[in-house]
């Protein structure tokens, strides 16, 4: 029997892309799902448009919450998942087809606690005054266009394979802000991790940035890791996120705060000496893919 697979998505005034984000979950090759779709006190039709996706799949549990954020909300959906791995899916992206089946497989294969994967960036096309006329036959529709001319960028930075823990914490150092590392939503975790370990969640204090907190506090009790070079996952970078609209100085008296999980988990692993210079450089870096 393949083990199951707990999907979490918090979903808010989705009602633009949860159909599209719903439809690549469900039609993963990999089967034996559990989706949770944790509706986070939407006040458009993102609740409607889940309750068909729950009639018409019988993997679908669908939860109705008053708002409480997205770390509350990947907190509840913690709490209720009953997988043995744990996958977490933003509402305004989409997964590959392959993804969960690919990242099952090396979790499997090298007993791994967390499996992280590269994944791809698509910025929309923004379209540039133009005297062209999308009534000629010649010129694709608007639409079309738009979608064709997305920028399509692939992240990932550690070689293929599995790592032990130091070889994993010196490949983040390498990286120490970028996305790859900081968000939930490129892995696969080991659920008996978090369920065992309590002070594995997400912050519900911090705004931004809350992603990197779970990690950095997960990392603390795994020992064993798998990276793949695939892109699995659709990051949409939308302008009018919230990733977008965190102001500066949030960004950075988040990563003050930040800073002493990193340097607790580099003391713990005996690694804080040689790579001091650079956590304190995560403080100025720029926030990347």
């Amino acid at each position: 029997m393949k083990p199951l697979v707990s999907v979490i998505v918090p979903i808010y005034n989705a009602k633009d892309n949860i159909a599209r984000c719903v439809e690549s979950i469900r039609r993963q090759t990999y089967e034996n799902l559990e989706i949770l779709l944790l509706n986070d006190g939407s006040k458009d039709v993102s609740y409607p448009v889940c309750e068909m996706f729950a009639k018409a799949d019988k993997r679908i549990v669908l939860i109705d919450k008053e708002n409480s954020g997205v770390s509350a909300t990947r907190n509840l959906g913690m709490r209720v998942a009953t997988g043995k791995y744990l996958q977490f899916v933003d509402a305004d992206d989409t997964l590959e087809p392959f993804a969960t089946q690919l990242m099952v497989e090396r979790a499997e294969e090298h007993s791994a606690d967390l499996v992280i994967a590269a994944y791809n960036r698509i910025t929309p096309y923004k379209e540039k005054k133009s005297s062209a006329s999308y009534g000629d036959p010649l010129i694709p529709e608007k639409t079309e266009l738009t979608e064709r001319l997305a920028k399509f960028q692939t992240f990932g930075f550690l070689p293929a394979g599995f790592m032990t823990k130091e070889e994993f914490a010196c490949g983040l150092m390498q990286e120490p802000a970028s996305f790859y590392y900081g968000v939930m939503w490129n892995k696969l975790y080991r659920a008996d991790l978090v369920r065992t370990h309590r002070d594995v969640e997400c912050s519900e204090e911090l705004t931004w940035s809350e992603d990197l907190y779970f990690n950095l506090s997960f990392i603390r009790y795994a020992e064993r890791f798998c990276a793949v070079t695939t892109p699995v996952y659709n990051y949409y970078d939308t302008p009018g996120s919230a990733v977008h609209i965190t102001k500066t100085r949030t960004m950075f008296s988040t990563r003050l705060s930040l800073l002493a999980y990193y340097k607790s988990l580099y003391e713990q692993l005996g690694l804080y000496e040689e790579n001091k210079l650079q956590i304190f450089k995560y403080l100025i870096a720029s926030a990347e893919a």
